[in-house]
């Protein structure tokens, strides 16, 4: 939704976004604010969905900062600005975010000036600007791929390969926590498509005794967070199969996604039996534990349910997780694939 009011905003037009209870809970402000700079209009209630966007065939270009690391706002403007008249900027003070789109617009054809200036990284497109046509093979999802690999991870004696996954070095940094934590995880069969690193991973599974966490690995927090933040509730379950848990720190950013990603995680570890403390930006989970079984809520939220669907194989009897269903937002064929890896 956020990248597709960039596009329409710069449509001679008039389009209404919308989407389920969880898309229209999801603040919109964060993109209202530089694409209504840019000459758009758009109207909602409160900063939420639905959006309706009157476009303009006269975008002005912008120089903009975010406010928050967001790669999803990031895009929006540089999708605007391609279509804007001069030269559109936007700054990354608060980290580096995913860079997906800056990929594929290279890939298309259209030129980039990424530059980094007093350790703010800046991307600026000039405007108007052309897109070329090619096709495109799009890889594997690395933050749906995730969920498979920490069930193979945490399982001992198991083993897992992932072909042709995506191994963007933005979105990488979840691989990189694992094997810091003590994990057995590599990559093999590198190469770039589409402008895109991909390759394939293996993983082997481990018990407790045999990870040995690296220094400083047990806490995330800072410039990692923008880097793993679709994954922080399941590296939550992990940690609480890690000897001296885990602690994820400056992650507030967590409690505004498809729900409260801080509390639905703490609330179920809780309900397994883990010792786990919450904060506005956070939570620590010690480790490593054994979780019972338990009932499960997923809040309505596709990567608390896979999560958790993870944290059900290590715990030590039967659990029910609570919309399960939500796991086809993203993930369609989750637990059918899950049970299809089962040991034969």
């Amino acid at each position: 939704m956020r990248m597709l009011a960039g596009l329409l905003a710069g449509c001679q037009s008039r389009a209404v976004l919308t989407g389920d209870a969880s898309l229209r809970s999801r603040p919109m402000t964060r993109i209202i604010e530089p694409l209504e700079l840019m000459g758009a209009r758009i109207e909602s209630t409160g900063g939420l969905p639905p959006l309706t966007i009157t476009g303009t065939n006269a975008l002005r270009a912008l120089c903009y900062e975010l406010p928050v690391a967001s790669a999803q706002v990031k895009s929006a403007v540089l999708i605007a600005g391609l279509q804007a008249t001069g030269q559109t900027r936007v700054i990354e003070s608060l980290g580096d975010t995913r860079d997906h789109t800056e990929r594929m617009l290279q890939w298309l054809g259209v030129p980039l000036e990424i530059t980094s200036v007093n350790g703010k990284k800046e991307i600026a497109v000039d405007g108007p600007a052309a897109v070329e046509a090619k096709d495109i093979r799009v890889p594997g999802d690395i933050s749906s791929a995730s969920f498979l690999i920490a069930a193979a991870a945490l399982l001992a004696d198991s083993s897992l390969e992932v072909e042709n996954v995506g191994l963007n070095p933005t979105r990488t940094q979840f691989l990189t926590t694992l094997e810091a934590l003590g994990f057995a995880v590599t990559i093999s069969d590198f190469d770039v498509r589409c402008n895109e690193p991909v390759g394939k991973v293996v993983v082997g599974g481990t018990c407790p005794a045999e990870r040995k966490p690296q220094a400083g690995a047990n806490v995330l927090g800072g410039a990692l967070i923008p880097q793993l933040i679709d994954e922080l509730p399941l590296l939550a379950v992990v940690g609480s199969q890690t000897f001296g848990g885990i602690k994820i720190c400056d992650a507030k950013e967590l409690r505004l996604k498809e729900s409260d990603r801080i509390r639905a995680t703490v609330t179920n570890l809780r309900a397994m039996g883990a010792e786990v403390e919450e904060f506005e930006s956070g939570l620590a989970v010690s480790g490593p534990t054994q979780l019972h079984g338990a009932r499960l809520d997923s809040a309505g939220d596709h990567r608390i349910a896979m999560a958790f669907t993870v944290a059900a194989l290590v715990a030590d009897s039967e659990s029910e997780l609570v919309g399960a269903e939500c796991v086809k937002i993203s993930f369609p064929n989750f637990l059918e694939l899950l049970e299809s890896l089962a040991v034969r």
